[in-house]
């Protein structure tokens, strides 16, 4: 009779975790990061006046731009004062909740911020706010 040896039982191989789980940190931190950059409003580069006591506020849909020269954009699209304030009423009679940010460029003629001011009071909205840099990204 033949004897046979027996076997040792095979194991699996292991898994190391230490490396599976120090990539999953790594893309975290990645995407972390990228949407950090995505949130940034996507508008007209303007340069903002500095005010010490500023707030971030994220959510807006109605971003309004004024640039030196005195001309208005809508988010990313050129537009009449006009247009503006008709395209906000529209706005505003669907949302009464609807609030408008005015990014005015710090070279912009006052008068042209307090005017169209007054044509967004005249046109029933009242929640507006000014945009500001901070200026802790200069330092």
């Amino acid at each position: 009779m033949i004897k046979l040896r027996k076997r040792k039982a095979t194991s699996a191989p292991e898994m190391m975790l230490s490396p599976m789980i120090d990539m999953i940190f790594l893309l975290l931190v990645f995407f972390i990061l990228s949407t950090m950059y995505m949130s940034e409003l996507k508008t007209i580069p303007v340069r903002l006046p500095i005010a010490q006591n500023t707030q971030t506020q994220l959510q807006s849909k109605f971003n309004v731009t004024i640039k030196g020269d005195g001309a208005f954009w809508l988010e990313n699209n050129l537009i009449s004062r006009n247009e503006l304030i008709a395209k906000a009423k529209e706005e505003y009679a669907k949302n009464k909740d609807f609030a408008v940010i005015i990014r005015a460029d710090g070279d912009v003629n006052y008068k042209t911020v307090i005017e169209l001011l007054d044509s967004f009071k005249t046109a029933g909205i009242s929640k507006i706010g000014l945009a500001a840099d901070s200026g802790e990204s200069k330092k």
